[in-house]
């Protein structure tokens, strides 16, 4: 582990949600997102044996209700959902108005209405486990890649938004809460669903949506939240090319700040690993370092902390980035050579990224770093004083 990332806490309670039945769906072959992906994170720790861990335990979700869910989604998407998962009919239109789409971002599929209930499922559980005390961390991977999901409309792969589900969950139990977005898309359905809200702080930071999905309809640092809640949607765009230590610096300067002032009862992160370099739907140039030590400052700053997963598109590589989160999660430092067993069958020799193997290319550094102090500024000047905070 390099010098400037955390050092593992004492061990602690930590819960992973998991069960085989959250990886027994899928989309089409020629669809970016892969749904196995927690098979393949449950498969490296389990190679660590950080399963076996002291405080480690592993919980299978039950599926959630449709009440839970119709406290973010319209009833009649939820109801679209229900009837295309079964193939009945849906007019095209109808269909199409809900976001879905043969050969868009969300076609239909199979069981789509009893699988996501169950991904739901999974990220309440992880709430609810951490907010009872019965676990310090809890993880769920399967969850947050559903933050696109808007009230009646499928969006960016998502179709339930557990995340918000979650989110609504505690708040109606007078919990306060943050929610911290690293996915490379900025987590726009989130942001909707409390964007006029006080009791709930959403953070996203992300490749800006001048270049990337969900497009620039939002996600500028200039968007702080509406009404009762201006002040409490927080957006950290980056431009491509982003390095570590452009991100890092900026997440240093925005994250903390506004979650030690805010106080939350219990953070929420969605960890999407794929502003990674390799990833191929955006353009950022993160490394495990970057993940590695964001997670570690959310470990220090969350007094309660369910995680969830999100996107995320070199399987291997969000694996590695899950893995590193969860040893964080339990205080355990994996060692950096990946198990045998687990190298044979996916591939790979190290856990952690050796320095320098995505170089940034220095002649679009000044631009890029500049685009992050404007986007780091601005947040500071329109946000911080509402919290309290100096804009210094």
């Amino acid at each position: 582990m390099s010098q400037e990332a955390h050092q593992p806490p004492k061990r602690r309670q930590t819960a992973l949600i998991y069960s085989p039945a959250l990886v027994q769906a899928s989309l089409p072959d020629r669809h970016p997102l892969k749904l196995d992906r927690p098979e393949q994170l449950h498969a490296l720790i389990e190679a660590y044996g950080l399963l076996a861990a002291p405080g480690v335990r592993e919980v299978a979700p039950t599926t959630t209700t449709t009440d839970a869910v119709c406290a973010i989604h319209a009833d009649d998407y939820v109801e679209v959902v229900k009837r295309l998962s079964v193939s009945e009919h849906v007019a095209e239109e109808v269909a199409q108005r809900h976001g879905f789409s043969a050969f868009g971002d969300n076609p239909p599929f199979p069981s789509m209405f009893e699988y996501h209930l169950l991904v739901s499922g999974a990220s309440l559980a992880a709430v609810q486990l951490v907010s009872e005390g019965s676990a310090d961390a809890a993880f769920s991977p399967a969850g947050g890649a559903n933050h696109h999901a808007l009230r009646d409309q499928a969006s960016g792969f998502g179709v339930f938004n557990d995340a918000a589900i979650a989110l609504a969950w505690l708040r109606d139990r007078g919990l306060r809460a943050a929610y911290v977005d690293i996915d490379v898309h900025q987590g726009d359905g989130v942001e909707a669903a409390f964007v006029d809200s006080d009791d709930v702080l959403t953070i996203s930071l992300h490749e800006s949506t001048l270049f990337l999905f969900p497009g620039p309809q939002g996600g500028f640092a200039e968007h702080i939240g509406e009404d009762k809640g201006r002040g409490y949607a927080v957006n950290v765009p980056f431009a491509p090319h982003t390095d570590d230590a452009t991100w890092l610096w900026a997440f240093e300067e925005i994250v903390p700040p506004l979650l030690t002032a805010f106080q939350p009862d219990i953070v929420v992160t969605q960890l999407g690993a794929d502003g990674y370099f390799n990833d191929p739907l955006a353009h950022l140039r993160l490394t495990t370092h970057a993940y590695e030590t964001a997670i570690g400052h959310l470990r220090d700053l969350a007094p309660r902390w369910a995680a969830l997963g999100g996107g995320g598109y070199d399987t291997g590589a969000t694996a590695r980035v899950w893995a590193l989160a969860f040893g964080i999660m339990a205080g355990v430092e994996l060692p950096d050579d990946l198990p045998s067993s687990y190298a044979k069958a996916h591939g790979g020799e190290t856990l952690r990224d050796p320095p320098g193997v995505a170089r940034p290319n220095s002649d679009t550094q000044p631009q890029v770093r500049e685009f992050a102090e404007a986007s780091v500024h601005t947040v500071q000047r329109l946000v911080f004083p509402i919290h309290g905070l100096s804009t210094a």
